[in-house]
């Protein structure tokens, strides 16, 4: 299992051309890189890192409704700058919500788009399931959720 993780983090960063330290990420000038790759659920969304991203049911086109306690096990997917396409992924699906503190969240087809806090890079344990009122969702590159 381990292996299979390690695998599809690499075809992940692969994707998203190249895999710099987080730290390095975050310097970067561009806005947040979203890329797809592949998972249990067909190809998915990831952020450059190889962290698998999720869609909250409960949110409307462009509003989060995750705060509080939902957002810290389900931390909004943020940017500074507009955020980018790789692998994938639709430059033209991609956009930002501002939320109630004033940061940028980044949006797939209007959707807001979160992490979730008790995952690693590779691991996707939480599509499909009811926590904090509603379903979460990973989401392929149209856009819609995956079965």
């Amino acid at each position: 299992m381990r292996l299979r993780r390690l695998v599809l983090f690499i075809a992940v960063l692969a994707a998203a051309g190249g895999g710099a330290p987080p730290a390095m990420a975050s310097a970067n000038k561009g806005g947040k890189a979203i890329t797809a790759g592949p998972s249990d659920y067909g190809r998915m969304l990831f952020d450059a890192n190889g962290q698998a991203i999720y869609a909250f049911e409960l949110d409307g086109d462009k509003k989060s409704n995750c705060y509080g306690d939902c957002a810290k096990a389900w931390p909004p997917v943020l940017t500074k700058n507009a955020p980018r396409a790789k692998g994938g992924v639709k430059a033209k699906l991609l956009g930002t919500t501002k939320r109630k503190n004033g940061t940028r969240q980044v949006t797939y087809a209007g959707k807001p788009l979160y992490f979730y806090v008790n995952e690693e890079p590779g691991e996707v344990l939480c599509h499909n399931v009811f926590l904090n009122g509603g379903l979460w969702w990973v989401l392929g590159p149209n856009g819609k959720p995956r079965p």
